[in-house]
């Protein structure tokens, strides 16, 4: 297990894109529109892991509910894990709230599932994992 990635929840992606390559002095990597979840999610590589930034593309979208509530900020760590289906299971049976009863589709093709914050010290902890074709 590694960390895959950080999300920041952003209100302007379009303005924390060009933040974030002053930043971190490159392009862009990729950029994804996720339907299910109303984002528009931006990635910049940094080695191992990789920054992504979530911008609501509607109002209603988990991720604009967040920012009303909380403000711009880190919105997630997400784990990479071999198997999610077993970690899912593994993680319930050791008492925490998962979020998803099965994993769904996310960005960069990958599975994910999310864990409630209030059992991670409040950080709400992604588990993903490459999508087998």
């Amino acid at each position: 297990m590694h960390i895959d990635h950080i999300g920041i929840a952003v209100k302007d992606l379009e303005a924390a894109t060009e933040i974030y390559q002053k930043i971190l002095n490159r392009p862009c990597d990729k950029r994804e529109i996720v339907e299910s979840e109303k984002v528009e999610t931006a990635f910049f590589n940094t080695g191992q892991s990789k920054v992504e930034l979530l911008g609501a593309t509607t109002p209603d979208s988990v991720i604009a509910k967040y920012i009303d509530k909380k403000g711009e900020g880190m919105h997630h760590v997400a784990f990479e894990v071999e198997d999610i289906y077993a970690e899912l299971d593994r993680l319930r049976a050791a008492g925490f709230t998962v979020l998803n009863e099965q994993p769904k589709n996310g960005a960069d093709n990958k599975l994910v599932a999310f864990v409630h914050p209030k059992d991670n010290n409040g950080v709400l902890v992604e588990l993903c994992q490459e999508k087998q074709e």
